[in-house]
């Protein structure tokens, strides 16, 4: 089956992932999910060098999870559906390749954890976060009480989550949550602009890079230094470590082959 809810094309290696729900403004649902889910795997099997995620419409990155589809659900098809999240999410999170939420509009609940699963968020002037869960009765079931404090810190997570307010994208960015705030005709360029950045730097260096911090943001220091030395050191076996010191010496461009 065609993917419909997540539309996804590569262009110049830079892989652009659109939830495309907009008459419910891109809410998830399980379809949603699977086919985010199927879009992280080409990533995962090299389609594309980075990963931007968007929404389409004018309204809405994700505003959350279908609340239609949760309303009748047992604690049993709850938990499942949890899973769903959990799992694409922490797969999205683990790419080796460097992921940016493009959000150009409303990123509530589900949303706002997919946000929090990129590696970069740069916002619209016309977006939204926020974690309302606690207005429905319930608590953010795709990794938000535990991205959210870590993006932000535990008190301000709290404040967030236990108050269910959402926020505009100007505040969002004083809370830590976004990069940058522009127009909404230049949030795309823009970010495009930054991947392309950072796809002209080393590659294993970055899937490093990302590696060192997520696993070191459940370690204490001293383990999570030892790690980076590690990562440090390991880089040192590679051509990719070679070239970059020599183009630098001779003050050249490095040609990196990911190797």
């Amino acid at each position: 089956m065609a993917r419909e809810n997540v539309l996804f094309q590569v262009e110049e290696e830079i892989g652009l992932a659109t939830f495309n729900r907009p008459a419910v403004l891109n809410a998830l649902d399980a379809r949603t999910l699977d086919e985010l889910a199927e879009v992280v795997g080409e990533v995962e099997r090299g389609a594309a060098r980075a990963l931007i995620l968007t929404g389409a419409g004018e309204k809405a990155f994700v505003a959350g999870a279908d609340i239609a589809g949760m309303a009748g659900m047992s604690p049993t098809e709850a938990r499942r559906f949890a899973e769903r999240g959990h799992a694409v999410l922490e797969r999205l999170e683990r790419l080796p390749v460097p992921t940016v939420a493009a959000v150009n509009g409303y990123a509530l609940g589900g949303g706002c954890e997919v946000a929090l699963a990129c590696d970069l968020v740069y916002a619209s002037e016309k977006a939204r976060f926020g974690q309302p869960e606690v207005n429905l009765g319930i608590v953010p079931g795709f990794g938000g009480t535990q991205r959210l404090p870590r993006r932000v810190g535990a008190m301000r997570a709290l404040e967030i989550l236990l108050t269910g307010d959402s926020y505009d994208a100007a505040r969002a960015r004083e809370l830590g949550l976004v990069l940058e705030v522009l127009p909404p005709e230049r949030l795309l360029p823009h970010v495009r602009q930054q991947v392309k950045k950072i796809l002209a730097r080393g590659p294993l260096a970055i899937a490093q890079a990302k590696r060192l911090v997520h696993a070191g943001a459940g370690m204490s220091l001293g383990p999570a230094s030892e790690l980076e030395r590690q990562g440090f050191a390991a880089l040192f076996a590679t051509e990719d470590a070679r070239e970059g010191m020599r183009a630098f010496l001779e003050k050249r461009p490095a040609r990196f082959k990911g190797a």
